[in-house]
């Protein structure tokens, strides 16, 4: 049996990957930066400190990194709090995880974002620990956030089954020794072979049951 079981936020409980590129690209566009086909792909699993430079850096927005966080994340909290953009499933699957296992989870979204949806799910008493990956050195692909949130459940990141669904999220997940279960995120396909790397894929997060959970580790 694992010790823990964390889930990704973006993509895995929320549909809201394109909701984030909506926010940075109305910012870029506003500020008279320069918007580029790859950026979606480019910035996914950044932190915010990395997203924000690159938005800076790459993308021409003429702020301070900073003012640029600021501003993609109040378009952000005002979605959320229009219509909180739950994934089907995603309430149940971690509900009933949470009867078996202590849950964590380990997201790219900074902060107030990460405590407004567990607040506004109803979810929050489901998760011991909740870490954003601008609490740590570096985004995913590196394996930091799986790593933090594993130490603050007290648990080996080898004895944990990790739920994502984006190529830096497997990546990160695997680099940090946990059984990963891929649910590949259908706006933005992660690449061969970070699916690769998972235990097991299915379709909807709603498909990550303790069953699920208890196969994937024992198959280890």
């Amino acid at each position: 049996m694992p010790d823990a079981v964390i889930f990704d936020l973006d993509g895995v409980l929320a549909d809201s990957e394109q909701l984030w590129n909506e926010a940075k690209r109305e910012v870029v566009d506003e500020t008279g930066g320069h918007w580029r086909d790859d950026a979606p792909h480019a910035m996914m699993g950044m932190s915010s400190g990395e997203w924000s430079a690159y938005m800076h850096d790459t993308l021409g927005v003429p702020l301070d990194p900073p003012d640029i966080n600021r501003q993609v994340v109040a378009r952000m909290e005002a979605l959320y709090r229009q219509q909180l953009p739950v994934l089907p499933g995603a309430l149940e699957a971690v509900r009933a995880v949470a009867k078996r296992w202590p849950v964590g989870l380990a997201s790219s979204s900074n902060r107030e974002i990460i405590d407004l949806f567990l607040d506004e799910s109803g979810l929050r008493d489901c998760f011991t620990a909740a870490v954003s990956s601008e609490q740590v050195l570096r985004g995913k692909p590196a394996p930091d956030v799986y790593l933090e949130t594993a130490r603050r459940l007290e648990v080996d990141p080898h004895a944990c089954v990790a739920v994502e669904d984006s190529s830096n999220g497997l990546r990160s997940a695997h680099a940090a020794g946990m059984r990963v279960i891929a649910v590949p995120n259908q706006h933005y396909p992660p690449e061969d072979d970070a699916v690769a790397l998972a235990a097991a894929v299915v379709e909807s997060v709603g498909e990550v049951t303790p069953q699920l959970v208890s196969e994937v580790t024992s198959s280890a």
